[in-house]
């Protein structure tokens, strides 16, 4: 008989004490964490964890015995013995300095700023009872583009560097960098282009990271509202998948109370005409990517080259600028939102009787980069302008409620309007990753073996992980699907195309870590967004949905008989394709 023991290597363990408190923590913890791990809470701003622990705006600094200097606790790491005092005199005042020394060059006037009552400089300057600013205020002055839908306000910036690690380290495009040297040191946009120039995508991952108001997204509530108080416009209004996961947030709504038919309720008393749901286009999406999917099926295996989802206009923005070689893989089908717009333009149109110059079209997204969607070509397809008017993000759909002093939580749920207003479970599943794929294919399956799979059959999909893959049976043909959100995770699989290692068939890629439940127009929260909760939100509508598979809608099915003839007909390529 043989004998065998394992030994498992742990790290050694120090001790110090932080406040008075006894604090046992591995080896290598910075103050930061040890601090937490006894319950004692040390403000940061420019703080991102692994991202960016660079201590540059040195609000999280504090007091170690025997040295002269307070240090940040957000990168120095504990020593066996030390004492750290995280709120002495000497602290406090350090602190306050440093903040009061960014003030200086901050524009702080934050009754105008969008970010106001959700700042995290104007929550510590208030925490550390800043009431004057003892040093000349002179922000950095430079002309803003309102025209473009991410805003960078110069003098707001606090150059703490976190746009640049995230748009750097999560989504590889390294839009932002530090320019100039010595005290005209800033950040701005990298190689001193614009940003409209630029190779940024609209992800918004930097705006929902800015701590402050420097990052913004172009205010288009205005517009909509105009548009609602004109007598001669019908407007209609579609609400994406992903922001019934999240509208409550902006106003603090319990998640069981935010529902979207409460949301459907409050909308209404603004006075839009018509409210319909963005999951009805969903399944039309399904229906059509689906369908050219299984189209190019055999010229896929051929060429061992996938075809990648088009949902995610942040995604194709990426592929432009990054791998435009490969834009022809990309499905034709346009995203839901330019496919809503399309429909209602035409077949809602028809159906009012009215022309479609008259309907002023509003879509309720998590998303920046469907902002500039609305202006790309091919995005007119009903030749009576833009096929979607206005965009309003996740925020600023809050911002619109509150205006109209709309408690929302006290409003009674309604319903949709039909016929656009009708979706299924596979339709919501669109806000979250893998969601289009699992839709996807279960209407796939159908249209290949003839019956419905079992709802959940390809859940494996699911899932926060930055890359999922899988492989599927249709019939005796085997499917290998991919599953990425994040730029840098679709960055990875696009070079797997390039040097001729990818295998998989089917590919599904979000700009937005998570998928559009954390776009980059969802509410902002100091500490991070809570992406599985939202994510859960979705998931359990998909469960409770009597419809769980796009094919199924009846409303659907009916746009198709009356209206389009089946997917990928000449009359479906007109409205619902676009070329890249």
């Amino acid at each position: 008989m043989v004998s065998a023991t394992s030994r498992t290597d742990t790290k050694k363990m120090v001790h110090l004490k932080i406040n008075g408190i006894e604090a046992n923590v591995p080896e290598g913890t910075t103050i930061l964490d040890a601090a937490k791990s006894v319950g004692i809470t040390i403000p940061t701003l420019c703080f991102l964890k692994e991202l960016n622990e660079i201590g540059a705006c040195r609000v999280c600094v504090v007091e170690v015995a025997g040295l002269e200097r307070c240090v940040p606790a957000c990168n120095s790491v504990v020593t066996d013995g030390m004492e750290v005092f995280t709120h002495s005199a000497k602290a406090r005042r350090v602190r306050k300095t440093n903040v009061k020394l960014i003030l200086s060059q901050h524009n702080f006037h934050c009754a105008t700023c969008v970010r106001s009552g959700n700042c995290q400089l104007q929550d510590i300057a208030q925490v550390l009872n800043i009431s004057e600013l003892p040093y000349d205020n002179i922000p950095e002055e430079k002309p803003v583009n309102k025209n473009f839908p991410l805003i960078r306000d110069a003098s707001k910036c606090i150059k703490c560097m976190r746009c640049v690690q995230v748009c750097d380290k999560i989504q590889t495009l390294n839009v932002w960098d530090v320019v100039n040297t010595g005290a005209r040191t800033t950040v701005d946009v990298s190689g001193g282009i614009k940003i409209e120039n630029s190779d940024c995508s609209l992800c918004g991952q930097c705006i929902v990271n800015c701590p402050v108001g420097a990052l913004h997204v172009r205010d288009d509530v205005g517009k909509v509202l105009s548009a609602v108080e004109d007598d001669e416009k019908i407007t209609i209004v579609q609400i994406a998948p992903a922001v019934r996961s999240a509208w409550g947030e902006a106003l603090g709504i319990d998640r069981k109370l935010a529902t979207e038919k409460r949301l459907v309720g409050a909308l209404r008393k603004i006075g839009f005409d018509y409210i319909f749901d963005t999951n009805f286009s969903a399944d039309l999406t399904i229906m059509e990517e689906g369908s050219e999917f299984l189209q190019r099926l055999d010229e896929i295996k051929k060429s061992k080259i996938p075809m990648f989802t088009s949902c995610c206009p942040g995604w194709v923005s990426f592929m432009k600028t990054q791998y435009p070689e490969y834009l022809t893989r990309l499905s034709s089908a346009k995203s839901p939102q330019q496919m809503f717009g399309a429909i209602a333009k035409s077949y809602y149109a028809d159906i009012l009787g009215v022309e479609p110059s008259k309907i002023f079209v509003v879509a309720l997204m998590p998303c920046v980069s469907k902002k500039r969607e609305i202006t790309l070509d091919g995005m007119d397809s009903c030749k009576t302008g833009k096929d979607v008017d206005a965009v309003l993000t996740t925020r600023e759909v809050a911002r619109l409620l509150k205006a109209y002093y709309i408690k929302s939580e006290d409003v009674p749920e309604d319903d949709f309007d039909k016929p656009l207003g009708v979706g299924s479970g596979a339709g919501v599943i669109f806000g979250a990753t893998g969601g289009v794929m699992e839709a996807a294919l279960r209407t796939a399956y159908k249209l290949v073996v003839g019956k419905n799979p079992e709802a959940d059959s390809f859940k494996i999909v699911r899932g926060l992980d930055g890359i999922k893959t899988g492989e599927f049976d249709l019939n005796g043909t085997k499917i290998k699907v991919c599953v990425a959100s994040g730029l840098g995770n679709a960055r990875k699989i696009m070079e797997m195309v390039k040097n001729g290692t990818c295998d998989y068939d089917f590919v599904e890629i979000m700009a937005c870590p998570g998928g559009c439940i954390n776009g980059g127009g969802q509410p902002i929260h100091a500490q991070g967004a809570d992406v599985s909760s939202r994510s859960n939100v979705l998931y359990a509508l998909d469960k409770s949905n009597a419809i769980r598979f796009s094919h199924e809608n009846p409303e659907i099915i009916q746009c198709y008989e009356k209206f389009l003839g089946k997917p990928l007909s000449h009359k479906s390529h007109e409205l619902l394709h676009v070329a890249y």
